[in-house]
């Protein structure tokens, strides 16, 4: 197996997604994706993702750092604490967060999940 440095800075070959129908609970937000990492053990993914604006439910069974390249977004948990974050603002979602993310501005982040196994 060769290991090699993987740039996350580069052309991505984007990935149409988004949402779950029954998630979206404003607007009509499209996801984009570019995994651009995966590690060996399928835990570990990393690459870049951006979405145009609307408001969905989340659950995370990940842990994730987000890097806002641009757009704004607030993202609220089931008890009611809200977080905004803009452009060159990061983060972390723990595994087992429940809430909404609400992208106000067509936002693009960097990301870097780590799924434990079940």
């Amino acid at each position: 197996m060769t290991v090699s440095i993987v740039r996350l800075d580069g052309p991505a070959a984007w990935e149409a997604c988004g949402p779950a129908p029954d998630r979206v609970l404003e607007g009509r937000p499209a996801h984009r994706v570019w995994n651009a990492f995966t590690d060996t053990t399928s835990q570990f993914f990393c690459g870049r993702w951006s979405s145009s604006p609307g408001k969905w439910r989340v659950r995370y069974t990940e842990s994730e750092l987000c890097v806002l390249t641009a757009g704004r977004v607030t993202i609220e948990s089931n008890t009611g604490e809200q977080q905004s974050f803009a452009a060159g603002d990061a983060f972390v979602v723990p595994a087992g967060f429940e809430g909404t993310w609400t992208v106000h501005v067509e936002c693009v982040k960097f990301y870097a999940i780590f799924e434990p196994k079940a």
